[in-house]
């Protein structure tokens, strides 16, 4: 990490851990419960993430003094995290949880987080510095990090091929190249304006040199409305207009045919959803390719990630934290826990010794599918090309739904999408202001 990043997350944590001193909810661990004599230690851990029962079952195989039950939750603010913290407020919550990066300082203001520094200061050199830094506040742990989402475009090579058209390595080249898969058939289109994602627009934005949360001394400068993020939103606006992109929601049952009938031809998307490409369009094996991200300049080398990543942490009231902590180590730095976690779709690991995985070294179903390409020496690269200076603020779920339901009604009503940047803006300090969090 660069002096300038260490001194950017020293400058985060201030104002997070000043924002949770000014707003923590009233709570602490409770006590520790003992199992029977030669009984494991049972503990919960809930998480979204598809066939991650393999590890946790590699887990409990090789382990005879704790034991992990899976619960499977649905993903984001509306679903598995509003479920964690009702949990916590009511005294029963899971012990390990599945959170994303950006949601980390959510939980630290609510103070749903345990503390879990005495358990894994040993653990920190296996991990990627920026990651790990990603649940340090206060120099305080809370968090074990699991993978990034580095970014990059998932393209039917073979429709390319086709067309005659050059992998674009610049957004202008990816406009030429949108107009040429829109010229080619009625249905068909380069991408889509996925409305609905917050976290694929933010990595637009951080990619185009966007950074919407700098922390200054206590407080945050917000800057979502700036002109790197006008920049993408203008270019967006053109293909929107253009009729070259195609608006709906991915994750759609109608996006999941696009992908399927070759209707849509690039994601732009985290590592992991190689994993959902061949679940959703197993036909199509052979027929894709992965590339790095288009530059706004040719030449450059800049990437960004869908919402960061996604961490293990210990939820605030568990009876059993340093069980917990000590699964949260394991799951995410084992070797082979961590290859089940690369070959299922996690993400981009977190570990540094990315060499000892066994999955990213040989995946035949995975490189088939890519027509033989090694997509991971993309994502590596990707990975290394991040800006770890940006922050996520507290309320990140108050930004992702305003952030989608301003782009959503731009869409919807034909107004500039610079002017839902704007709109947002004004909710978030709106927002931060209300929770008594400073802004400049």
């Amino acid at each position: 990490m660069s002096i300038s990043a260490r001194r950017h997350t020293r400058m985060a944590t201030a104002a997070i851990a000043g924002a949770a001193v000014a707003l923590a909810l009233t709570g602490c661990a409770g006590p520790a419960e003992k199992p029977a004599d030669g009984e494991p230690v049972e503990i919960t851990f809930q998480s979204w993430v598809p066939n991650i029962d393999r590890a946790v079952d590699a887990f409990n195989a090789a382990h005879d003094d704790i034991h992990v039950t899976l619960e499977t939750i649905t993903a984001g603010p509306d679903g598995g995290y509003a479920t964690m913290l009702s949990a916590v407020q009511a005294g029963n919550p899971a012990d390990v949880v599945q959170l994303g990066y950006d949601a980390i300082p959510d939980f630290l203001i609510n103070d749903a987080l345990e503390d879990i520094t005495p358990y894994v200061s040993d653990a920190k050199d296996l991990f990627v510095p920026w990651q790990w830094q990603t649940g340090v506040f206060g120099d305080k742990v809370y968090a074990i990090p699991q993978a990034s989402g580095p970014l990059g475009q998932f393209y039917r090579a073979d429709i390319f091929e086709e067309l005659g058209i050059d992998y674009p390595k610049t957004w202008d080249e990816f406009y030429e190249a949108a107009k040429v898969v829109r010229a080619s058939d009625p249905d068909r289109y380069i991408a889509a304006f996925a409305f609905n994602q917050a976290p694929w627009m933010i990595g637009l934005a951080q990619q185009g040199g966007a950074n919407w949360f700098v922390p200054e001394n206590d407080s945050w400068k917000v800057s979502i409305d700036g002109p790197e993020t006008a920049k993408v939103a203008e270019f967006w606006q053109k293909l929107i207009d253009e009729d070259l992109v195609k608006i709906e929601a991915d994750f759609s049952s109608e996006w999941n045919a696009d992908i399927q009938n070759g209707d849509v031809v690039t994601w732009i998307s985290g590592s992991w959803a190689d994993a959902i490409l061949r679940g959703t369009a197993p036909e199509t094996s052979g027929k894709w390719a992965v590339g790095a991200m288009p530059q706004w300049n040719a030449g450059e080398n800049v990437s960004a990630t869908w919402a960061g990543g996604s961490a293990n942490a210990v939820l605030k009231g568990s009876k059993h934290p340093e069980q917990a902590a000590e699964f949260a180590v394991w799951l995410n730095s084992n070797t082979d826990s961590v290859s089940i976690l690369t070959e299922i779709g996690a993400g981009w690991p977190s570990i540094v010794d990315t060499a000892a995985i066994a999955s990213l070294q040989d995946a035949p179903e995975v490189f088939e599918f890519y027509g033989g390409q090694d997509i991971w020496d993309v994502f590596a690269e990707s990975d290394k090309a991040v800006d770890t200076s940006w922050s996520w603020p507290p309320l990140s779920s108050t930004l992702f739904a305003s952030l989608t339901d301003n782009v959503k009604a731009a869409v919807d009503a034909g107004t500039p999408l610079v002017d839902a940047y704007a709109k947002t803006q004004a909710d978030m300090v709106a927002a931060l202001t209300e929770r008594g969090i400073s802004v400049d």
